[in-house]
């Protein structure tokens, strides 16, 4: 690499033509020098458009090729990236869209400044934002999938442009087809020993305009109709009877996130809601049911223990709580220890839910709790469920600890 063919390396470049020893390199510069001795160069690449890594796997994809060698790139420890069944694996929902949430906590934000008088012009970066969702998307469904560096995320890009008015759905259909065509392209432009800058040109050129057009012409109008379904579907449930839909999510909310199926159906429907007005029903059941909980949890533990130790443990958690607005399994030690204490989170979480229900509420989480009420649709409202909910999980908790610490009613809790 850039290794001086003519000056400190110029025996060792006179001897490699002699011998035509296959090479591979970059720098322009000094493989032509290379060239220009007679040496046997197999593949040669500049700077321009590559990466390290991709250079890394294009140079040793033409050394195997030349050796007659099986070659399949590993990108990491754990999937192969050029083997289709492991790049299905890698097709990770969840992670693509929690991944994704900074840019929709971005749009919660903005739409929370532009209600400020004087403030108004603020809501034209909400539509901008809006259009960006996609490309975000795209983006990372891509980097995740082809794992190429520079030349995913690129193509993930490309992609994710020409699907701005498909909504996230399309966005996560080019992004995901993209993540397959990129190492697509790129091992057979290597095999057909084009240059290593042409090759991420193709890979991430290619790689993102062609899912782009069939986005654009094919997949985004249905991508956009099962988005708009979903959101009119949960509008719909929402409409017939909020208090019992709230009511309903709250009770259920635990289960799901226990369950495991939370980030993979939820938070999905979560970021469908923000896609189109910034905050959502379910996100601020979220909040209101999950981390007020788990924060009155906490907090019971910090003032009422049941053991020594669990107000150490229980305060760090109460701050993240309360602080970021996240790290709801903090509660999952004492919800398991003792069936009070998690029947009590339902009821909690239910009672939060039917006060969301009661006032409409659209929010999010994974944003400070004092700051979460502003960045809903009835900050008062928002507020009153907040508290109610961490008050009802508050006396529960501390119920069932003082209940089952006494020592008339060992019995009982060892029943429970």
């Amino acid at each position: 690499m850039s290794a001086d063919p003519k000056g400190a390396n110029k025996l060792a470049a006179k001897a490699t033509a002699e011998k035509k020893i296959p090479l591979v390199g970059t720098g322009g510069t000094s493989m032509a020098s290379f060239g220009s001795l007679g040496a046997h160069i197999i593949s040669q690449s500049g700077t321009t458009g590559t990466s390290n890594k991709t250079r890394a796997i294009g140079f040793v994809t033409s050394l195997a090729k030349h050796w007659g060698i099986k070659y399949r790139p590993v990108l990491n420890e754990k999937q192969n990236k050029n083997d289709l069944s492991s790049r299905s694996k890698k097709v990770n929902f969840r992670s693509i869209m929690t991944s994704s949430l900074p840019a929709f906590i971005s749009l919660a934000i903005i739409l929370a400044l532009s209600k400020i008088p004087g403030l108004e012009k603020v809501e034209d970066i909400f539509d901008l934002l809006i259009a960006a969702l996609p490309v975000v998307i795209a983006v990372i469904a891509a980097r995740q999938i082809a794992d190429l560096d520079e030349i995913s995320i690129v193509a993930g890009v490309v992609a994710g442009v020409m699907a701005t008015d498909s909504g996230i759905l399309g966005g996560l259909l080019a992004g995901i087809c993209a993540g397959y065509l990129v190492p697509a392209l790129f091992s057979l432009c290597t095999k057909w020993r084009f240059p290593t800058t042409t090759v991420n040109i193709v890979a991430g050129g290619l790689g993102g305009l062609l899912p782009g057009l069939a986005v654009y012409f094919i997949l985004g109008p249905i991508a956009l109709k099962a988005g708009n379904l979903i959101r009119n579907t949960i509008e719909s449930m929402i409409d017939f009877n909020p208090i019992v839909a709230g009511t309903l999510a709250g009770l259920l909310i635990w289960p799901a996130i226990l369950a495991g199926i939370y980030h993979a159906a939820i938070l999905p429907i979560v970021i469908l809601e923000m896609e189109k007005t910034g905050n959502s029903f379910l996100g601020s059941v979220d909040m209101v049911g999950l981390v007020m909980v788990a924060a009155g949890i906490n907090l019971a533990n910090i003032i009422f223990p049941k053991k020594r130790g669990e107000s150490a443990a229980a305060a760090p958690s109460f701050l993240i709580n309360i602080g970021f607005g996240t790290f709801v399994e903090s509660a999952y030690p004492f919800m398991f220890a003792s069936k009070l204490v998690f029947i009590g989170a339902l009821l909690s979480s239910g009672i939060g839910g039917m006060i969301v229900g009661l006032y409409d509420l659209r929010g999010t989480a994974y944003v400070p709790s004092v700051i979460a009420p502003f960045l809903s649709n009835h900050t008062s409202g928002f507020i009153i469920a907040m508290i109610a909910s961490l008050l009802a999980s508050f006396i529960f908790t501390a119920s069932a600890n003082k209940l089952e610490t006494t020592p008339s009613n060992k019995k009982a809790s060892a029943f429970f």
